[in-house]
């Protein structure tokens, strides 16, 4: 059981002048529970090398069983500073792909040709392809083969507008996830403000925000199986 989690390069939060990231309870929770399920996991990014933490998500208040844990894990630590870079990743290497949110992805995943490709590839072989919070946004310009959104007509979920208002960073993200899905056809759908909720239509497994991570992380489990 091989997967692939694709982290964020960027760590500029808009024109703030502070820092964002990945978020690590997204990347924390999932990994662990593949991980101590036997999953051999790799760590890429689009530029290699360290991968930014959210300072958010890394204050005491966002802190969990899975955050902690990695806090004091020297292995996790080291994949992290240390990331593959994604251009030399190669679809047929993994079963699955997955993607941790926080804003970070907002700027560069979004439109990175070969996080694109590397989706398109993982979908048209039907393998599990997961996102959490605001990782479904990488989704944006993703097709099907014939040339269709991907997440046109299927059933998604994402971290809401109701959040992004409730966080105070609706008008520094580049857009929001929530509008972007929908103009793209999908058909959108969540629960309440920091409630986990996951869904999975076919192989696309999304889930709303960092309480939803375990959620997308047991759905992926299931399709592997």
């Amino acid at each position: 059981m091989k997967i692939l989690f694709v982290l964020t390069s960027h760590d500029k939060l808009g024109d703030t002048g502070k820092k964002t990231g990945f978020w690590v309870e997204e990347f924390a929770s999932p990994y662990y529970i593949l991980l101590d399920k036997g999953a051999d996991i790799t760590i890429a990014t689009p530029k290699g090398g360290a991968a930014p933490i959210d300072p958010s998500s890394d204050a005491p208040d966002a802190a969990t069983a899975a955050t902690d844990r990695f806090n004091n894990d020297a292995v996790a630590k080291e994949k992290i500073a240390n990331t593959k870079v994604l251009a030399d990743m190669d679809p047929d290497d993994f079963d699955a792909v997955f993607y941790p949110g926080g804003h970070g992805p907002l700027w560069d995943l979004t439109k990175d040709g070969n996080s694109i490709a590397l989706i398109e590839k993982f979908n048209s072989q039907g393998k599990p392809i997961a996102f959490v919070c605001h990782a479904p946004a990488v989704l944006k310009d993703v097709k099907n083969a014939d040339g269709t959104r991907l997440v046109k007509g299927k059933k998604v979920t994402g971290f809401s507008n109701s959040e992004e208002s409730a966080v105070g960073l609706r008008e520094v993200v580049p857009f929001l996830l929530e509008n972007m899905l929908v103009e793209n056809g999908a058909f959108y759908s969540n629960a309440d403000d920091w409630a986990p909720f996951a869904i999975q239509d076919g192989n696309l497994i999304t889930g709303q925000n960092p309480a939803s991570s375990e959620l997308v992380a047991e759905k992926l489990l299931a399709s592997l199986k």
